[in-house]
C-alpha cells in the first residue's frame, strides 16, 4: 500500500501513545508460563504482538479477549505440543522469545515471513545448547525456521554475546526459571540495547521472579514458577517518538499522553535527544509535551536504543548542521538493515548523508523535497519517513506503508489528528 504525505502546517496537537510493544510481548509470554489466570490490561493489539498471542495459544494457553483485556490461563510451564508450525509472521521478538520457551515442550518448529527467515539466531541456539537444549536451523544457516527438540532445560551456565541482539538474553532469562537446575547467563561481549533487558527483568519481577545481575555481565536466574498477575501495559515511547519529533521539527506544540515518566524503556531517551537539539520538553507523570523550534545537529549514541534510529534520522534532516548517529551496527539486523535504509531513503529528500559500518552523518537544515521512498516493509521506517514527509515541500509517497500494522495500526489516523495531510 502506498501512502501520500503532503507538507502540512501543524498547529498544537494532542495524541495518546499506543501500549508498549515490548511489555506486551513479555506480558503474554510470562502469562503463558504462569501457574493460573492472568489479566493483561491495555495490551498492544497489533501484528507483532498478535503473533506472540498466537504462540501462547499454540503452546496450550487458554486465551480470551474481554474489551481491552486479554485473559490468559497459564500452563505453569507444562506446555502443549502444537499440531503444526508456529508462524510468527514478521515478529522477530516472538521467534526469539518463544524459541527458549518452546524448549519446555515437545518438538516445536517456529517460522515466519521472508524477513524473519533472514534474522540471525545462531548465538541463541548455541547458548541453548550449553544448557541442554537441542535447537537448530532447519536450513543449517543459523536462521529460521527453527526446530526445537523439547524435553526441558537442563540448566547450568550459558555464555552468549551481548552485542548482536538483547532479545537473545531476554529469551534465555524468561525461560530459565523452569530449568531443572539454576541457570547462569554470562555475556562474552558488552551488552547493547540494555534497556530492553531492563524491561524483561522488570516484568519478570512483577510476575514473581527476581534475577540477580553483576553489572549486566552475568545473570543468575533462580528456579521458580511465575505467578499470575493483573498487569497493565504502559504506553510505548518508541511509537510516541514520531509525534514528539513531529512537534520538534514543525515548531508546534505536541502533547503525547499515556507515557510513564518512571519507565525503564530506553526509548525514553528521545526526550533528551530532542531537548539537546533545541526543543523544549515538559514531562508530567503520564504525558510529555514538546514545544518545537529551531533545531541544531548533535552527536547521538544509540547503542542502547537502536529502534530510535529512524526517528533521530528524521530529526537530523530537519536540524541545522551535522548530526552524527553512532554505535548503530546492531540496527542492521532489524526488520530491515536500518542503517542502510535510513542512508538511502532520507537522502531522497535532498539531504547529504554519509553511511559507515556503525554510524550515520547527516547534514540537515536545507530545503527538504518530497520524494517517493521505500519503507522496506519496516514499520519504523514508514513512520519516520511520514514525519519527515510532513516537513518536506510537495508530496512524499511511501511504499509498503501497511507495515505500520506491526506496531501502531492507528498511526495514520493519529497523524491526521495531529494535522498532517494523509492520503491512502
Amino acid at each position: 500500500m502506498d501512502v501520500s504525505i503532503k507538507r502540512s502546517e501543524i498547529d498544537d496537537f494532542q495524541i495518546t501513545a499506543p501500549p508498549s510493544k515490548s511489555f506486551t510481548h513479555r506480558g503474554y509470554a510470562l502469562a503463558l508460563l504462569a501457574d493460573g489466570r492472568s489479566y493483561i490490561h491495555s495490551p498492544l493489539m497489533a501484528g507483532d504482538t498478535d503473533s506472540s498471542l498466537t504462540a501462547c495459544r499454540s503452546l496450550g494457553a487458554g486465551v480470551s479477549i474481554e474489551n481491552d483485556t486479554v485473559v490468559i490461563d497459564g500452563s505453569g510451564g507444562v506446555l502443549k505440543t502444537p499440531s503444526g508450525e508456529i508462524d510468527v509472521g514478521n515478529s522477530g521478538t516472538t521467534i526469539r522469545l518463544f524459541t527458549s520457551i518452546a524448549a519446555l515442550n515437545g518438538k516445536v518448529i517456529l517460522t515466519g515471513d521472508e524477513s524473519i527467515q533472514t534474522r540471525p539466531m545462531r548465538p541463541l541456539l548455541d547458548a541453548l545448547a550449553q544448557i541442554g537444549v537441542k535447537a537448530e536451523s532447519t536450513k543449517g544457516n543459523g536462521m529460521p525456521p527453527i526446530e526445537v527438540q523439547g524435553g526441558g532445560i537442563s540448566g547450568g551456565a550459558a555464555k552468549i554475546r551481548g552485542d548482536i541482539s538483547s532479545q537473545f538474553i531476554s529469551s534465555l532469562l524468561i525461560a530459565a526459571p523452569y530449568a531443572k537446575e539454576q541457570v547462569t547467563i554470562e555475556l562474552s561481549t558488552p551488552l547493547k540495547s540494555r534497556p530492553y533487558v531492563d524491561v524483561t527483568l522488570d516484568i519478570m519481577k512483577r510476575f514473581g521472579i527476581t534475577v540477580e545481575t553483576e553489572e549486566y555481565q552475568t545473570f543468575t536466574v533462580p528456579p521458580g514458577i511465575y505467578k499470575p498477575r493483573d498487569y497493565t501495559v504502559e504506553g510505548d515511547f518508541s511509537s510516541a517518538s514520531y509525534f514528539l519529533a513531529l512537534a520538534a521539527m514543525t515548531g508546534s506544540k505536541g502533547a503525547v499522553e499515556n507515557l510513564n515518566a518512571g519507565t525503564v524503556q530506553g526509548d525514553r531517551n528521545i526526550l533528551d535527544i530532542i531537548r539537546d537539539m533545541g526543543a523544549n520538553i515538559e514531562v508530567s507523570s503520564d504525558s510529555v509535551v514538546v514545544d518545537g523550534g529551531d533545531l541544531s545537529g548533535v552527536e547521538v549514541d544509540l547503542g542502547d536504543t537502536p529502534d530510535l534510529l529512524p526517528t533521530v534520522s528524521a530529526l537530523a534532516c530537519a536540524a541545522e548542521g551535522e548530526t552524527v548517529i553512532k554505535n548503530i551496527e546492531h540496527a542492521r539486523y532489524k526488520e530491515s538493515d536500518r542503517v542502510a535504509a535510513c542512508a538511502r531513503e532520507f537522502a531522497r529528500f535532498g539531504v547529504e548523508i554519509e553511511e559507515g559500518r556503525d554510524y550515520l552523518k547527516i547534514k540537515g537544515g536545507g530545503q527538504l523535497r518530497g520524494a517517493r521512498v521505500n519503507s522496506y516493509k519496516d514499520h519504523r521506517m514508514v513512520m519516520a519517513l511520514a514525519v519527515l514527509g510532513a516537513c518536506a515541500e510537495g508530496e512524499t509517497v511511501i511504499g509498503g506503508a501497511e507495515s505500520v500494522d506491526i506496531s501502531f495500526p492507528d498511526f495514520f489516523d493519529a497523524l491526521k489528528k495531529a494535522g498532517v495531510e494523509v492520503k491512502h
